[in-house]
Formats: structure tokens, C-alpha cells, sequence
């Protein structure tokens, strides 16, 4: 009795599940063929139904006026409920607003919060954000050694201008600060090393 609930329930949560990932695939296909109106029908019931990927979208929409007016503020509103549900474009896009005071008040804070969430998942241009705000002093005490390990991180990732960031940075610190910057490079990565797949 209890495997056959159970079964039903999975059905269930599997049989909502699917057409909601359809209706998104169908907006995403209208999205990219630029046919915005159709996008925007699909997007914003699953949006409104919690759906992270498309509160994303919407938001991106909004911050860039496609098929709709560009309201930063809205933007703003669709990536902070994707953002919170750990959304790594959402978050780096929400920091950026905050950062630069679009369609929220600016507020340093938030943004190094925001792109430390994003940093923190492995996001490229998160930990570039944040080796910004590590450098410049934004949100945070200026810390070159933060900001040297986090440019490095995401140089690592193949994000050309962080290298040539880290490099620049490099230029400000002494041999101990690289090191320094360098070890706490190296101890982010082995802690976020994702276990080797089973064969």
C-alpha cells in the first residue's frame, strides 16, 4: 500500500513536472527565433509557478527590453526569487544591478553578497565581480590578495579579462601577497573538487 502511494506520488510530481519543462522548452524555441510574445506567455505562468530558469529569462527580458519595455526594477524583482533559489546567472546579474544601482537603490553589500553566492558555486563571472569588489574596496575592506585569488579563479575558467586583472593586481602586492593569494586559490579549488564520476 505504501510502494503504491508512493508510486502515485512520484507519477504525479513527474506528470507536473513535465509539462511544465515543455511549456518552458516551447518559450525558450519562441525566444530564440526573437518571437519575444510568444516567450513571454510561456515564461511568466511558470515563472509565477516558482520555475528559477524562467524567472531568469523574464528577468533578462526586462534588463534588456526584449518584447518588453526595459524595466530594471522588474528585472530586478524576477532575478532576486531566481536568485534565491541558488540561480548562478540570476545571482551575478542581481549583483550587477545592485552594484550599479539599476532598478534597486546601489548598494555594495548586496552586490558583493549576491556575486559571493555565485563565486561560491563556481560561476566565472561571479568570482570576477568579486575580486572587483575585493580590489576597489566596493562592499568589502580593499584586499588585493582576495582579489588576486578570486581573479585567478576565474582566469582559470578561461575568462581573459581576469587574468589580465590578476595580473595587474599582481603588480600592487608583494611576492608573500601572491603567495599568500595563490595558496587560498588553490585550497578553493581542492575544497570544491567534485568527486571523480563512478565508472
Amino acid at each position: 500500500m505504501i510502494l503504491r502511494r508512493l508510486a502515485l506520488a512520484t507519477a504525479l510530481v513527474l506528470g507536473l513536472a513535465a509539462p511544465a519543462w515543455a511549456d518552458f522548452e516551447g518559450g525558450f524555441s519562441a525566444y530564440l527565433r526573437g518571437d519575444y510574445t510568444t516567450a513571454l506567455g510561456e515564461f511568466r505562468p511558470l515563472a509565477s509557478q516558482g520555475h528559477a530558469q524562467a524567472q531568469y529569462t523574464l528577468g533578462y527580458m526586462y534588463a534588456n527590453g526584449l518584447g518588453v519595455p526595459k524595466r530594471p526594477a522588474v528585472a530586478a524583482r524576477w532575478y532576486h526569487l531566481a536568485a534565491q533559489q541558488g540561480h548562478v546567472k540570476a545571482q551575478v546579474n542581481l549583483g550587477a544591478l545592485y552594484h550599479f544601482g539599476q532598478g534597486v537603490e546601489r548598494n555594495d553589500a548586496e552586490a558583493l553578497m549576491w556575486y559571493r553566492r555565485a563565486a561560491e558555486q563556481g560561476s566565472a563571472k561571479g568570482q570576477y565581480m568579486l575580486g572587483v569588489m575585493y580590489e576597489k574596496g566596493f562592499g568589502v575592506a580593499r584586499d588585493y590578495v582576495r582579489a588576486h585569488m578570486w581573479y585567478d579563479l576565474a582566469a582559470a575558467q578561461n575568462l581573459g579579462i581576469a587574468g589580465e586583472e590578476r595580473n595587474m593586481v599582481a603588480k600592487k602586492m608583494s611576492f608573500a601577497q601572491v603567495a599568500k593569494a595563490e595558496k587560498l586559490a588553490a585550497e578553493w579549488r581542492q575544497k570544491h573538487r567534485k568527486p571523480a564520476q563512478a565508472q
